[in-house]
């Protein structure tokens, strides 16, 4: 595994924690709703060998402290903000972006706020289920996890959340592994994560709507990304939607909803030929 350099970025509120691996065009990962960056190593080092790529903790997540107290009615923004902030400061123009599951939703966001300051976007499976015909359902779902997690505890919330989300097995492919110590290094940080997740994005990430139109305006240079197992289960739905309103089909990745983590080599090199391809030229 390659040894990335690390630094800290001051931000309005935060200090964010990122790696940087490689050389070459600019790519910013974002990562899901554990806010870690250490998931993305295996993908990152593939993806080094033609891109600079840079991956974070997000802001409250990790090695990402806050400086201020969070403001839930700008999460989603400074999220976005932080990303673009981020990107800039290692990269000499603009740069294309990753995310998935939250980070898919952040990635989103910072296409709708900043468009012209990044190059292309690679959305996989972001949790929007408020563009769904069932949304009421799904928001109420979501909060019914949320009182799950305040009454019965943080186990039982957990795992409703993996089952509706199909999440299977998340173990990394044989070699992919980390050593013990980051192990039980990253399953600490985690651990700790999973609660700032469901008391600051779990009911908030998934109401947020993406502008359409502006995505629609962007045309070649949005991709909206599902994996090959999930396409039929809940957590590809909305990508779906938002694929038929954008006018865009699923660009189909390996594995599941974390496909990044299980499949790192292949999703890489998916990743890698959406980048360098027709559209990505």
């Amino acid at each position: 595994m390659r040894q990335p350099t690390t630094g800290m970025l001051e931000v309005p509120g935060a200090d964010i924690f990122y790696e940087v691996r490689g050389s070459g065009p600019a790519l910013l990962l974002i990562s899901t709703g554990n806010g870690d960056a250490a998931p993305f190593g295996p993908l990152a080092d593939r993806l080094a060998e033609r891109h600079t790529v840079v991956s974070y903790d997000r802001r409250g997540f990790s090695r990402s402290p806050l400086t201020a107290p969070l403001d839930n009615d700008r999460r989603l923004d400074d999220d976005a903000d932080d990303a673009l902030r981020l990107l800039e400061h290692v990269a000499a123009g603009p740069g294309h972006v990753f995310g998935t599951c939250s980070g898919a939703v952040v990635a989103l966001r910072l296409a709708e706020l900043h468009a012209d300051r990044i190059g292309m976007l690679v959305a996989h499976e972001p949790p929007s289920v408020s563009v769904l015909p069932d949304a009421a359902h799904w928001l109420a779902f979501h909060r019914s996890l949320y009182d799950t997690y305040r009454t019965v505890g943080m186990t039982a919330a957990r795992d409703a959340f993996r089952d509706y989300a199909g999440l299977g097995d998340t173990r990394p492919p044989p070699g992919a592994e980390l050593p013990p110590a980051q192990l039980a290094e990253l399953l600490a940080r985690l651990k700790d994560n999973q609660i700032f997740w469901f008391e600051n994005e779990l009911l908030t990430y998934p109401a947020y709507v993406p502008d359409s139109d502006v995505l629609k305006a962007l045309g070649d240079r949005v991709v909206l990304a599902g994996g090959a197992t999930s396409r039929e289960h809940f957590s590809c739905r909305p990508t779906a939607v938002l694929a038929e309103r954008t006018g865009t089909g699923v660009t189909i990745f390996p594995g599941s909803h974390v496909g990044h983590v299980t499949h790192p080599y292949e999703y890489a090199d998916t990743l890698l030929r959406v980048l360098e391809g027709p559209r990505g030229s």
